[in-house]
């Protein structure tokens, strides 16, 4: 008898394409002193940095790459390395942003701004010389004589053979982030009330406490908080501060706000003694490195008292390298913002009267 010939059987086999992507921020501090220390067409490198596997340094020209964008900030993106091969890559520069985005948002919005793919060989890179002009720089928001880079990288490495199973099975970024906003925001399952002025907040125990020792303290501590009816009473913060803090607890984000740069800048520093108030230490860095940017003279004195009162060392050197120009801390002794940190933090007087001997 002849052997029976199967029909219809499928194979199927795949090849994909590696790649890995990253994000380096170079900050720029003393923007106005580097214009005069590097003429048009001289680039200062950053220091080395790794993704994808390979070593990169940007290179900022502040007047520009070459005299035709001399009015314009240019940047370059420099393999430093020796490779035996030219590697694959893609490249998108902006200004960080203020918000502390989705990462998923932050690759969409670039997706636009996207270089071509370049082949970068050893010690060499590619230029952006329009990066930004400087008048737009100025007029953005982002500078403070300061200012951060971002330098997105999508590096691709060589084709492959996968098992089979990649084929048919695409698995989808984590959404914990949103589902969990979406229990703050519906409160289900809810376990605890606050009463935050004349505002109820309800919220979960066991989310609290994972985020913030002191929520733990008070919702499971020996002296624990709440009257009979499970209420927990919340003074000195304002509600919509309070529920900012609760978001940023479950989300690790922060809500969007429609406040204008002045109002920001009050609102951060609110933000910020709430988040030491309960412990939440990267909220409280975030804050930091918000307020980094309304550094001026008429903020200075409030906003490095608050540095001081808090313990938070990155935005007080901030404070006071922005006082290291002459000019800055004469501006500030004729403020009322002075007499206020002459009482509040004797401690910084020395320092500050030690830049004035010195200017």
């Amino acid at each position: 008898m002849a052997a029976a010939v199967a029909d219809g059987e499928l194979s199927r086999s795949t090849i994909v394409s590696d790649r890995v992507r990253g994000r380096h921020l170079l900050t720029i501090h003393g923007y106005s002193d580097t214009r005069i220390t590097a003429p048009t067409g001289k680039c200062v490198k950053s220091r080395p940095f790794t993704i994808g596997g390979h070593r990169w340094r940007i290179g900022y020209y502040p007047n520009g790459l070459s005299s035709a964008v001399e009015d314009h900030v240019s940047l370059s993106l420099v393999l430093d390395e020796d490779v035996a091969v030219a590697v694959k890559a893609q490249f998108a520069f902006c200004l960080a942003g203020d918000m502390d985005e989705c990462e998923e948002e932050l690759w969409q919005e670039l997706s636009l701004t996207w270089s071509p793919v370049r082949d970068f060989a050893s010690w060499s890179g590619w230029e952006h010389p329009k990066f930004i002009k400087r008048l737009d720089l100025q007029s953005s928001g982002h500078l403070n004589d300061s200012f951060t880079i971002r330098c997105d990288i999508i590096v691709f490495h060589d084709c492959r053979a996968v098992d089979d199973a990649a084929a048919f099975v695409s698995v989808p970024p984590c959404d914990l982030r949103q589902n969990l906003g979406e229990l703050l925001e519906n409160e289900k399952g809810a376990d605890v009330v606050f009463e935050v002025g004349s505002k109820i907040v309800c919220a979960h125990r066991c989310m609290l406490a994972a985020r913030s020792p002191v929520f733990a303290a008070k919702l499971f501590g020996p002296m624990k908080e709440g009257n009979v009816e499970g209420v927990v009473r919340v003074e000195d913060i304002e509600p919509d501060l309070f529920k900012a803090l609760l978001h940023f607890a479950y989300t690790g984000s922060l809500p969007e706000t429609s406040n204008k740069e002045d109002q920001d800048a009050v609102y951060q520093q609110h933000l910020l003694v709430a988040a030491d108030r309960y412990d939440m230490g990267r909220l409280k860095l975030i804050c930091e490195e918000k307020l980094c940017k309304y550094i001026e003279v008429g903020t200075v004195a409030t906003i490095l008292a608050l540095a001081e009162q808090h313990r938070c060392e990155g935005l007080k050197k901030a404070c006071l390298e922005f006082l290291t120009a002459p000019n800055n801390v004469r501006a500030l002794v004729a403020t009322d913002g002075f007499k206020h940190l002459s009482t509040s933090c004797p401690s910084i007087m020395v320092a500050l009267m030690a830049m004035l001997r010195i200017s």
